[in-house]
């Protein structure tokens, strides 16, 4: 039985964006806009739902590898290969 697909996706998070939006940019990496603001880990965590939700997968499928306190961050995904997230994310 094959592993599960995983991709590492690097994102660049504006927190207090006003509204959760998730984008493919042409270099392969996300910006993400997020409505939480940068407090006590709430943007990170709304950052880990928005990713989920645009590209299918549960939250808890999404980890912050890199980037805790940084505007610049390191995504982890399980259940979704480079090509699925092209995929859904250009469909959306």
């Amino acid at each position: 039985m094959p592993p599960d697909p995983s991709v590492t996706l690097r994102v660049r998070l504006t927190p207090r964006g006003g509204r959760d939006e998730v984008r493919l940019l042409d270099d392969g990496s996300l910006a993400v806009r997020v409505a939480a603001p940068p407090v006590e880990g709430r943007a990170n965590e709304a950052l880990r739902k928005a990713v989920a939700k645009a590209l299918g997968v549960a939250p808890s499928r999404v980890t912050l590898v890199r980037g805790e306190r940084s505007r610049e961050k390191t995504l982890n995904v399980e259940g979704i290969d480079a090509a699925g997230v092209r995929a859904r994310l250009a469909a959306g």
